[in-house]
């Protein structure tokens, strides 16, 4: 009987651990804008931006600089426009400690004829905040004032 019992109680216990480690195998990974000891610093050497004019229709690239001051990786871990005329690309790799490197984004001119101001949203794993909103301006010519 005392055999029969440490055999259901083995059997219990190895039941109870398999399905905690598929649980914790399953669990989404840690948000790295989540987990402050993960934080570091950045410094945007571009942070605003004007652009100068460009005739309608034009494919303007969009360049923000930045370097992590931090002891941490930075990683960047999403980028998004204020509107659909601006398509920004999110770095896929982590920035270490002194590196230097960009935000990238095209803006479609086409049919924003006139001063267009145009932000961009970077979320971090950084200290102080982890958005950070960065904007450019440029001037659109119309195709007609291309004729001129």
């Amino acid at each position: 009987m005392k055999k029969l019992f440490v055999f259901i109680t083995a059997a219990i216990v190895a039941v109870a651990c398999n399905q905690r480690t598929e649980k914790t195998a399953g669990e989404k990974p840690v948000d790295v804008t989540q987990d402050s000891t993960n934080f570091t610093t950045i410094q945007w050497l571009d942070d605003s931006l004007n652009l100068g004019t460009v005739q309608e229709g034009a494919q303007v690239d969009v360049s923000f600089r930045f370097k992590n001051t931090g002891d941490k990786p930075l990683i960047i871990s999403n980028v998004s426009a204020g509107c659909g005329c601006t398509v920004p690309e999110t770095p896929k790799k982590p920035f270490q400690p002194g590196e230097e490197g960009m935000i990238q984004a095209k803006f479609n001119s086409e049919g924003r004829v006139g001063v267009n101001h145009k932000t961009v949203t970077v979320i971090a794993n950084t200290k102080g905040t982890t958005s950070h909103i960065l904007s450019f301006e440029v001037k659109v010519e119309g195709k007609e004032n291309k004729q001129q």
